[in-house]
């Protein structure tokens, strides 16, 4: 018993509460319809964060759906993601990322109800410590959504859980009296060790409430505000990855309101 309590500092993450933020996001989109059922989209998008007190980047996002009947529809896609800096008041280290989606819906009358899988691979450029942050990052999305189609408004909420593929898997060796130091590890210091990028848990719940407003047949607007909760493991360890110096779990709020607009033809 007394060895497998001292085995759970091998998880003894610092748990860090991250004060509340909040932020913005503004986007705008062309939806062209190809043939019946198939459209291909383009969208830019800016964020903002820091309690609205900083900009945060830039998304562009490639997309292409098909309706299949009246109850699936699917989807692919290509997002190129400008992180911006402002220490270096640049853009730097872009990502791009893949998706593909599938969607399920049922109506009832004007109310629906629409769950929506999308898996992402997302490639990180640039240099970096990638014993920290793995340079290609898989995750899944799982979002159930809502709406009331109330002649050109539509009000909506949804709600949304992200599963990550590839997290840090982080344990530490106990002889039953002290832990084992590794060889980069300074005497008398934990033996933590870094066993790769292989772990798997959910790292955000987001909910979010707003509404479309269909201003005539071609331009539509959205409004909302999305709520996250984020549960990100965070890893510092040493450029060689013979090290790991710490092993933190961040957890926060934040808030979000957003505008969208978007020009079909």
């Amino acid at each position: 018993m007394m060895a497998v309590l001292c085995t759970m500092p091998a998880f003894t993450q610092t748990d860090v509460r991250l004060d509340p933020e909040f932020g913005a996001r503004i986007s705008a989109a062309v939806d062209k319809k190809i043939i019946k059922g198939l459209h291909i989209s383009l969208e830019e998008e800016a964020r903002f964060d820091n309690n609205f007190r900083g900009f945060q980047r830039l998304q562009t996002t490639l997309g292409a759906s098909y309706k299949v009947n009246n109850y699936f529809k699917c989807g692919v896609g290509y997002v190129l993601i400008a992180p911006y800096s402002s220490s270096t008041s640049s853009f730097g280290n872009l990502r791009h990322r893949l998706y593909a989606d599938a969607t399920g819906s049922i109506k009832f009358g004007n109310f629906s109800i629409a769950l929506k899988e999308r898996f992402q691979w997302t490639y990180r450029m640039g240099d970096f410590n990638e014993y920290q942050n793995p340079r290609n990052a898989f995750t899944l999305k799982s979002r159930l959504t809502f709406k009331y189609k109330f002649r050109k408004v539509t009000p909506f909420a949804y709600f949304e859980i992200r599963n990550v593929f590839n997290a840090p898997v982080i344990h530490a060796n106990f002889d039953g009296s002290s832990y084992l130091t590794d060889s980069g590890s300074e005497k008398g210091e934990p033996g933590w060790f870094l066993d790769g990028f292989k772990g798997v848990y959910v790292n955000r719940y987001r909910g979010a409430t707003g509404i479309d407003v269909k201003v005539d047949s071609k331009n539509e607007l959205s409004f909302y505000f999305m709520g996250d909760y984020l549960y990100d493991k965070v890893v510092d360890a040493n450029a060689e990855g013979t090290k790991l110096k710490s092993y933190t779990t961040e957890k926060g709020f934040f808030g979000t309101i957003g505008a969208e607009y978007t020009f079909s033809f």
